[in-house]
């Protein structure tokens, strides 16, 4: 099956498939560069995410492509569409604030026992209330413990979406398979590019 390929590496020698394998490597980490790029420029360890389940529908459907931003002083609004990693949750949710309450926790505070607010770290914080629009309760549940989301759990705002790019992902994610094939594929096609 891949005999003809065998027998053009081996015409090639080991000079060109180091050379191609250098250029593979190239292009994974000038992927990773501008990743993490867009991450330092949003300000967000996430500037592109997946919308995963139909909790968000209709503004947004299972496989749309979402852009984020994080911006360190803007406040979140009633309304805003956000992306939030709860502590222990592997899986980045997408949902809307339905509440923002703006607390200064003091150092006090943070010895009281009674204090409901002293959990949070000390100084001004916002916290939100999300609920996904097809959803009929809000995310209380999915906070884990929680009251209320805060802002360090906050991925990104929402600012732009493409619809139906990311059912790609979500297919590699369901079928592994075509994840390590389609890799091997463009491993393979490096290696025996004569360019």
């Amino acid at each position: 099956m891949f005999a003809e390929e065998l027998k053009t590496l081996r015409r090639l020698g080991f000079r060109h498939l180091l050379l191609q394998v250098l250029n593979f490597a190239s292009v994974i980490a000038s992927g990773l560069m501008l990743w993490k790029g867009l991450g330092l420029f949003f300000n967000t360890e996430s500037p592109i995410v997946v919308v995963l389940s139909g909790s968000m529908e209709p503004a947004f459907y299972r496989g749309d492509l979402l852009f984020l931003t994080n911006p360190p002083n803007a406040r979140y609004q009633t309304g805003d569409i956000t992306v939030y990693k709860v502590p222990k949750a592997e899986i980045p949710i997408v949902h809307r604030v339905l509440e923002t309450h703006d607390i200064l926790v003091s150092n006090s505070t943070r010895k009281s026992k009674k204090d409901p607010f002293a959990k949070y770290a000390p100084g001004p914080n916002q916290l939100m209330l999300t609920k996904g629009d097809n959803n009929h309760v809000d995310d209380i549940e999915l906070y884990q413990g929680l009251d209320y989301l805060e802002r360090r759990h906050i991925i990104g705002k929402v600012r732009g979406f493409l619809p139906y790019i990311g059912y790609v992902t979500i297919a590699m994610n369901d079928f592994p398979q075509l994840k390590y094939a389609l890799l091997g594929g463009l491993g393979l096609l490096a290696l025996i590019q004569r360019e």
